[in-house]
């Protein structure tokens, strides 16, 4: 691969995840052409075809698979160590990419974001939310915030929450109606709004904790959501029973709108844990984001 050059490999791999020139060349903020041509260098140099081309569509090649996934971790550390060098003197700037799910934005990230936007006025702080599970490489992101049993091994990960109980509510008007349930049996007898994963397509199973144990109570189903949000507002308004990360609907019981149920049975998930690639944190506008949430978060009441 002699001549291959930094930039020609930055240019490929921006190909592959954009997935097309004209996509990496507005990344990159280059023209397509200059793009094409850093494309057809690195092809001459590896003297291999890395993308199979049609008029709609780039595939890449088995050899343009094979340098994608042997370049990709190398060039991103390669990226990291250049930008951490050149942060030494500057002030932290340029875009800073994090992904969480609904309930993480709106319990813990909205009430901080728009002071770290004025503490760091140079960075572009780019706020996905998502419910979906994200593949924080693949995508682009620089951090992202799951639980912690859902975090890739091959992750840094720090703990932001303690371990949370699963809450289960219905609202006063519902209970009225169809009476309020004191067992996991009685529970049987009633409609339950269910959640149903983005990515999997499955539903959320209904986890409580029965003798000691965690079980999985099956419930006639009201209503199937795909969205926390919605998800609460069908127990709000009677729809059916339901249950969600306590810290999303205590608000909702603090104003009565919402009634907890079977408190003692509730289950135990894992604390919500900030996540990102080894040495990503040495990018100064990356590591400000990462100090900020940790302070921020870590000691939320």
């Amino acid at each position: 691969m002699k001549g291959t050059t930094y930039n020609q490999l930055v240019a490929f791999q921006t190909i592959v995840e954009e997935g097309s020139i004209r996509g990496a060349a507005r990344k990159l903020e280059m023209t397509a052409p200059t793009v094409s041509q850093s494309l057809k260098l690195l092809e001459t140099n590896v003297g291999l075809t890395l993308f199979n081309r049609s008029t709609r569509r780039m595939d890449l090649t088995d050899a343009g698979a094979l340098l994608y996934e042997r370049t990709k971790e190398a060039l991103s550390s390669l990226s990291n160590a250049l930008e951490s060098v050149n942060e030494l003197s500057e002030t932290p700037s340029g875009i800073v990419r994090i992904t969480v799910p609904r309930f993480v934005y709106q319990v813990y990230l909205c009430p901080i974001y728009a002071e770290f936007c004025a503490q760091y006025p140079d960075i572009q702080l780019e706020i996905s939310v998502s419910d979906a599970a994200v593949d924080i490489v693949r995508e682009g992101f620089d951090l992202g915030i799951r639980f912690g049993d859902k975090v890739q091994p091959d992750m840094v990960a720090k703990k932001l929450t303690e371990p949370m109980k699963g809450a289960l509510f219905a609202s006063s008007d519902y209970l009225k109606k169809y009476g309020t349930p004191t067992s996991i049996e009685e529970l049987k007898k009633h409609k339950y709004v269910q959640y149903r994963y983005i990515t999997s397509n499955q539903l959320a199973p209904l986890e409580l904790i029965q003798d000691g144990q965690r079980v999985t109570v099956e419930m006639p189903c009201a209503m199937i959501v795909n969205d926390t949000d919605l998800e609460i507002d069908a127990a709000v308004k009677g729809v059916g029973i339901s249950s969600i990360i306590e810290p999303c609907v205590k608000p909702y019981f603090d104003r009565g709108e919402l009634i907890p149920l079977l408190k003692d049975q509730w289950a135990s998930y894992p604390g919500m844990h900030l996540y990102y690639v080894q040495n990503s944190q040495k990018i100064r506008r990356v590591r400000v984001l990462i100090d900020h949430l940790i302070e921020k978060i870590s000691n939320k009441k």
